[in-house]
């Protein structure tokens, strides 16, 4: 008897821990989306080639996206670590990526970027 109530202790703690561990990664929201070296037909439909372009050299600075961005970069390379413990990133020439909004990161640009952009 008291080993039955020691399992279901047991088995009351596991739960009430994943759902605080489900509910921590839900709370972060969105992961960024990253589609590496997308078709040029794929480009097209989103039509990035008409987007507007933005770029820098190496730097690092924070960043928040009040909008979601999608871009395609162009050349160079950025690893984007957001700040609230969703997954980092790193893209790089021929990577497409899309990043949420309310999502505030660092940007370390570490080879000079250039990019088409989105913002919706």
């Amino acid at each position: 008897m008291a080993s039955t109530r020691l399992v279901l202790a047991i088995l009351s703690i596991s739960l009430l821990v994943c759902t605080v561990n489900a509910f921590s990664m839900s709370a972060k929201g969105p992961q960024i989306e990253v589609v590496s070296q997308p078709s040029k037909d794929f480009l097209e439909k989103k039509g990035v080639f008409s987007w507007g372009t933005w770029g820098c050299e190496a730097s690092k600075f924070p960043w928040t996206y009040d909008s979601t961005e999608s871009c395609y970069i162009l050349k160079g390379k950025v690893t984007v670590t957001p700040s609230d413990g969703r997954d980092a990133v790193t893209i790089g020439e021929g990577d497409f990526a899309t990043f949420p909004a309310g999502m505030s990161c660092t940007w370390d640009v570490t080879e000079a970027i250039h990019k088409h952009f989105c913002f919706f």
